[in-house]
């Protein structure tokens, strides 16, 4: 009977009676194929254009961040990042097993491990009570200063929380954390464009930050990551290796570092620009959603995830806990039995073949929620047109 309400209500909502409501679909309603269009006239449609540049500006102005340095996905925005922040063969990377694959992928892709470390329930994301256990416990200092594991002898290179479904982890906290021990702050904003935490931007709270946009993302093109840093030097570096690290010249082809082919083309950054200059109608789109869901769930057994204390959220996926793993399965059984697109939180990272080597905590948290945890349809609606 619960998941037959929450069915009606989420159709009422979208106003869509019967048929299939997706999770999560783009928006486009402003300038997306005029931009387009303009890239094949020009003919500029790979890595050099100037909505490349345009992109750049406007994440800019949008986090607050020094530089924005874009590339073709947020995996790749992520790799370089770490490689940036100093990951390498034989170090490794503390992070969150409550995350998307790619988060522990771009880790192994730098040549990293990762460590799995456990997540508030409040925020979904890295628990700094958990972070600051596991390094009292498990690390200590070299004569460098360098935060080195006590049992596998290597040097922790990075900390990478994620701002998990949008909702900003508490990441002045973790930050302090970082910069007692010494260790390099990368976080992943993937999920959290428009998100702050005391009126500043994610993915401005460390040394760097990484976005995505993917096509189920806030705001899309298809594709498209970007880097963002306050520091000189490696927003330089960052521009400078995605670009396979060529040195500028008429006509000469010179490389003078180990590159990569990461830049975004300019086709995709047309779409990019055109869906930022939405931004502000869209995250205030979601959050009215977002309110439409809270005052449904507001006496229910089933708690609706709201915005962590001092934050302001893009309720990129609206996300609700189930009081038990059997509740949570059969309304996922339901609601997709009946074309109403809903998901579970993904498997812990911890858990996939690939990564249960892994060191880790007890990750109660993480379990408690991947157990409970079912993310609702978030799509904006078009009825704010």
């Amino acid at each position: 009977m619960e998941s037959q309400k929450i069915i009606s209500f989420i159709r009422e909502t979208f106003k869509q009676k019967e048929g299939f409501i997706p999770l999560h679909v783009p928006y486009f309603r402003g300038n997306e194929k005029k931009y387009v269009l303009d890239t094949i006239d020009s003919t500029f449609v790979s890595s050099v254009g100037a909505y490349v540049t345009r992109f750049e500006e406007m994440m800019k102005n949008i986090t607050g961040a020094k530089y924005a340095i874009a590339t073709v996905n947020g995996t790749t925005a992520l790799h370089l990042a770490l490689i940036l922040a100093g990951v390498k063969n034989g170090t490794e990377v503390i992070t969150q097993p409550l995350t998307f694959v790619a988060t522990a992928n771009a880790i192994v892709h730098a040549g990293g491990m990762p460590v799995f470390v456990d997540v508030d329930i409040d925020t979904l994301g890295l628990s700094p009570t958990a972070l600051r256990q596991f390094l009292l416990e498990h690390t200590e200092r070299d004569e460098n200063g360098k935060c080195i594991n006590k049992t596998s002898k290597r040097r922790i290179a990075a900390c990478v929380p994620m701002h998990t479904f949008g909702f900003p982890a508490k990441i002045a906290e973790i930050a302090e954390i970082c910069n007692e021990y010494g260790i390099p702050l990368v976080e992943d904003a993937a999920e959290s464009l428009g998100s702050y935490t005391n009126g500043r931007h994610t993915g401005t709270f460390g040394l760097l930050g990484t976005f995505s946009f993917n096509g189920n993302k806030t705001v899309t093109c298809g594709g498209g990551g970007v880097i963002v840093t306050n520091d000189d030097s490696i927003g330089h570096k960052a521009k400078h290796i995605s670009t396979t690290a060529k040195v500028q010249h008429s006509w000469e082809f010179y490389h003078d570092d180990i590159g990569y082919n990461y830049r975004l083309p300019n086709l995709n950054a047309a779409l990019a620009c055109a869906q930022l200059e939405e931004l502000n109608h869209i995250l205030t789109n979601k959050k009215e959603l977002a309110a439409l869901y809270k005052g449904f769930f507001r006496d229910s057994a089933i708690k609706f995830v709201d915005e962590p204390q001092a934050t302001s959220a893009n309720f990129w996926l609206n996300t609700i806990v189930f009081p038990d793993h059997e509740s949570q399965q059969d309304f996922l059984r339901e609601s997709n039995g009946h074309q109403v697109m809903t998901r579970p939180i993904w498997k812990l990272m911890s858990s996939l073949p690939m990564y249960q080597y892994c060191e880790k905590d007890s990750l109660t948290n993480s379990k408690w929620l991947e157990e409970r945890v079912v993310n609702i349809p978030s799509s904006v609606r078009p009825k704010s047109k």
